[in-house]
């Protein structure tokens, strides 16, 4: 598979050996086997580092926050970099599952970095808000399916993020909730529109209100996770589920996976019979496409497909 690095005008920004976007959107390192050794972390490495995974997981690109002074809080750099990597990887065809993770034990995102919001002025904070939900509208808007892998703290705009995701995987020992309402303010960047559209408007309301934190126990008895597993020693159980999920995704043909994901996101926004249209639509572009073909195909000869996304 052609690697991403190939597709950026490369500056050398630091100098470590994994997929990189600088804060002048341009760059994009190598690949990574998800069995060699764990990337640096600490103030000298960079705040997200984007992994193009092979092995057994080529096609799955790793988005990884690491921030560790700030427990990845979402601060401008860090934004920044995060939105030049989705507007950089959301059309290559190569790419058919994202998974977002923290390379900082215990947390996957504190929210926003209240510290660097205290430097803003009020005209400032409106502006910098609206930001952070477009960078998630877009998440939620990518193509293909996204998973987050929640192996700690997830507040605040930190869930935000991961409630812009297809699916949620979270270890036991995880922290998440929408804390904003202990702070005088509201979810701004989703909350109050997604939760409710996962786990209900009641129960949705309940956690807004209080600004309760769940563990991953109680996220998953609500639903607001998709699956919950015992933490490990490593502290990355919910990472490696993730990827266990990711595997199977891109197993599948992948445009039927992301007409899959269009057929359910537009569906669920329309009336029923609007939605079954979407759904009719969605289904027609797979019934012209070469991975139909070749999935008959392969059923017949009792082999494993190769589909080529088109």
């Amino acid at each position: 598979m052609k690697t991403l690095k190939y597709l950026f005008h490369p500056t050398t920004i630091c100098r470590m050996q994994t997929c990189i976007f600088s804060s002048q959107r341009r760059y994009l390192a190598t690949e990574k086997s998800v069995e060699t050794a764990p990337s640096e972390i600490g103030p000298l490495a960079p705040e997200l580092q984007v992994n193009n995974l092979t092995g057994d997981h080529q096609n799955v690109i790793e988005i990884a926050f690491n921030r560790p002074e700030r427990r990845n809080a979402l601060g401008k750099q860090l934004l920044n970099e995060l939105e030049a990597t989705i507007d950089s990887i959301k059309d290559y065809q190569a790419v058919r599952c994202i998974l977002f993770r923290s390379m900082v034990p215990n947390v996957f995102c504190s929210g926003a970095d209240l510290k660097e919001r205290l430097t803003m002025s009020q005209e400032d904070v409106g502006p910098f808000v609206s930001k952070i939900k477009e960078i998630f509208s877009k998440i939620f808007a990518l193509p293909v399916p996204t998973i987050a892998a929640l192996d700690g703290l997830a507040l605040g705009g930190g869930l935000e993020l991961a409630l812009a995701c297809d699916i949620r995987i979270a270890a036991n020992t995880a922290k998440v909730g929408l804390t904003e309402t202990k702070l005088g303010i509201i979810p701004g960047a989703g909350g109050t529109q997604r939760l409710p559209r996962i786990i209900g408007a009641s129960k949705a309301k309940e956690l807004i209100y209080t600004g309760r934190i769940l563990t991953g126990q109680q996220a998953y008895e609500i639903l607001l996770v998709n699956e919950v597993v015992k933490q490990n020693e490593q502290l990355n159980a919910a990472y490696l589920r993730s990827l266990e999920i990711a595997h199977e995704i891109v197993q599948q043909g992948p445009l039927a996976v992301q007409m899959a994901k269009q057929a359910i996101n537009k569906g669920l926004e329309v009336d029923l019979q609007t939605g079954l249209d979407v759904e009719e639509s969605c289904y027609n572009t797979v019934l012209t496409s070469e991975d139909r073909i070749e999935g008959l195909k392969a059923f017949q000869e009792k082999r494993k497909p190769v589909y080529k996304g088109v």
